[in-house]
C-alpha cells in the first residue's frame, strides 16, 4: 500500500543563496534582573518609575525574565531555525554607573548567551546601545554631554574585549533619532527631557559615540536607524518642502556624516533657529564617518506630511526641531495597534532610496515587525493573521528591492518575544512568541510558524 504525501506549496519568492534570517530583541525589554549581580539603573529604570510616562506604571524590572531564561529562549529560536540573534548588552550590567572596571558578572551573562547561541549554530549580532543608558551617565549630562561619546567608548571596548573572539557582528546604536528626539526632544522616552536644541546636540554625540566606538574597536562595525521613506501630500510647494524638512530630520541628519561625512546644508539652515550647532567641533565629521561593515534598517511604517496649516495656533512638535508645525497626515491605510499605517511599498521605496543616494554598504533589515492585540485562543495557540499578513507583504517589498538592485542581505523579525514596549509597556505585544507574563510561559504565534517556513525555504510561497 502506498500513501500520498501532502504537495508542498511551491516557493514563488526566493531570496539569495547565504541570506541572512534572524530575530531581535532590546536588553531592557527582556531581561529582567534589574538589580541582580551588580546591574544598577538605567535612564528607563528611572523613567518608567516616574508618575504617568509609561502606560499602567510597567517596568522592565521582571519583563520577560531572559537572564534567567535565556537557554530556553535560545532552543526557541533554534527550533525556529534561525541563523541569527540579534540583542543589545546592558550598559549598566557590564559597567554600573557608566564609569570604572568592568562588571563581570554582567559580562558572564552575555558570554553564557552567546555560548549558548554559538553552540545552536546561531550567530550573535551585538547591539552595545539600546537605550538603557545608566543613569549616573544621565546624571552628568547623558547624551547632551560631549563626554558622554568618550564613555561610551570605553564602554563599547570593554563589551568587545570580553566577547570579541566569539562575536563578529556589532551594531554601535539602535536608532539614535528616537535616542535623542525622543529622549530630549518630545521627552515621551527616557530620560523624558524636553529640550529640543540639546536634542540635536545629543543626536550629534551619539553619532560622535558611534565614531569613537568604532575606532576602538578596530573592526568593521554597523549602525542601526530607524528610517523610511517621507511622501509629501500633495506636489505643492509647501507640501514638497514638508517632506524635505522631515526626511532632513529623520534620515539625512544621520546618513549624511556616517555615509557621506557631512551634514546636509538644509537641515543646518532648517536648525538655525534651534541651535547654533556649536557642539560640532573641527574633526568631529571625519570620526564619525569611518567605513561601515553594513547599514541596519528598521522599518515599521511611513509618514505623509503636508505644510503647515496657518490657521493653526497648536504649540511645535519638539519631536521634530525647526520643523515642529509640520501636519503628518497620514494616507488612510490599515494601522498596527499602536496606530501606525501598513505601507510595504514604502520599504521597498526606503532601501532603494538608500541604495541609490548613498555609497554602498551592505543593508540588513534589523527590525520589522508590528502590534496587534494577540489572545490566546481556547486550544491555547496564539493565531495572528495579521501579523502574518504583514511579514508576508514586508518580506515581499524586501524581495523587490533586491530584485532591483539593493544589497539587502539580511532580515531580523522584531521581535523574537512580546516585551516591554517602552512607554507602551506591556499593552503592545510586537513577538512572534506570546509571553504570559504571569507564568512567563511562550508560546509560537501563528506568525512564528509562517516565519519559520520562509526561513527553511528561504523564500515565500
Amino acid at each position: 500500500m502506498t500513501t500520498t504525501q501532502p504537495k508542498q506549496e511551491q516557493t514563488q519568492r526566493e531570496f539569495p543563496p547565504g541570506f541572512l534570517w534572524g530575530a531581535a530583541t532590546a536588553s531592557y525589554q527582556i531581561e529582567g534582573a534589574a538589580d541582580e549581580d551588580g546591574r544598577t539603573p538605567s535612564i528607563w529604570d528611572t523613567f518608567s518609575r516616574t508618575p504617568d510616562k509609561v502606560a499602567k506604571g510597567d517596568t522592565g524590572d521582571v519583563a520577560c525574565d531572559h537572564y534567567h531564561r535565556y537557554k530556553d529562549d535560545v532552543a526557541m529560536m533554534a527550533a525556529l531555525g534561525l541563523d541569527a540573534y540579534r540583542f543589545s548588552v546592558a550598559w549598566p550590567r557590564v559597567q554600573p554607573g557608566g564609569s570604572g572596571p568592568a562588571n563581570q558578572r554582567g559580562l558572564d551573562f552575555y558570554r553564557r548567551l552567546v555560548d549558548e547561541l554559538l553552540a545552536r549554530d546561531i550567530e550573535p549580532w551585538v547591539t552595545l546601545y539600546h537605550w538603557d543608558l545608566p543613569q549616573g551617565v544621565e546624571d552628568r549630562g547623558g547624551w547632551v554631554a560631549r563626554d558622554t561619546a568618550a564613555r561610551f567608548a570605553d564602554y563599547a571596548a570593554m563589551v568587545h574585549d570580553a566577547l570579541g573572539d566569539r562575536v563578529r557582528r556589532w551594531t554601535t546604536l539602535n536608532e539614535p533619532w528616537v535616542a535623542a528626539f525622543l529622549g530630549y526632544g518630545s521627552g515621551i522616552h527616557a530620560p523624558g527631557r524636553t529640550e529640543p536644541a540639546n536634542a540635536v546636540a545629543a543626536a550629534h554625540h551619539l553619532l560622535l559615540g558611534h565614531g569613537l566606538a568604532a575606532q576602538r574597536l578596530g573592526v568593521p562595525v554597523g549602525i542601526t536607524l530607524n528610517t523610511n521613506s517621507i511622501y509629501p501630500a500633495t506636489d505643492l510647494p509647501g507640501d514638497l518642502d514638508a517632506a524635505r524638512r522631515i526626511d532632513g530630520l529623520l534620515n539625512r541628519i544621520f546618513m549624511d556624516p556616517l555615509l557621506k561625512g557631512t551634514y546636509p546644508i538644509d537641515v543646518r539652515g532648517d536648525l538655525a533657529g534651534v541651535s547654533d550647532l556649536g557642539f560640532i567641533r573641527d574633526g568631529d565629521l571625519e570620526t564619525i564617518h569611518q567605513p561601515l561593515e553594513f547599514l541596519g534598517i528598521n522599518y515599521y511604517t511611513t509618514q505623509v506630511v503636508a505644510a503647515p496649516d496657518p490657521q493653526e495656533s497648536a504649540l511645535p512638535d519638539r519631536t521634530w526641531p525647526g520643523s515642529g508645525d509640520v501636519r503628518f497626515v497620514g494616507r488612510g491605510a490599515p494601522v498596527t495597534a499602536m496606530g501606525w499605517e501598513i505601507h510595504p511599498a514604502g520599504l521597498t521605496d526606503t532601501l532603494r532610496r538608500i541604495a541609490t543616494d548613498y555609497p554602498a554598504v551592505d543593508l540588513y533589515i534589523t527590525e520589522n515587525g508590528a502590534a496587534f492585540d494577540d489572545e490566546i485562543g481556547p486550544d491555547g495557540r496564539v493565531d495572528d493573521p495579521q501579523r502574518t499578513a504583514y511579514y508576508d507583504a514586508h518580506l515581499r517589498a524586501c524581495h523587490d528591492a533586491i530584485a532591483a538592485g539593493v544589497p539587502l542581505k539580511g532580515y531580523f523579525a522584531w521581535s523574537l518575544l512580546d516585551n516591554f514596549e517602552w512607554a507602551e509597556g506591556y499593552a503592545k505585544r510586537f513577538g512572534i512568541v506570546y509571553v504570559d507574563y504571569p507564568t512567563q510561559a511562550r508560546i509560537p504565534k501563528a506568525s512564528a510558524r509562517f516565519y519559520s517556513d520562509v526561513i527553511t525555504r528561504n523564500g515565500l510561497a
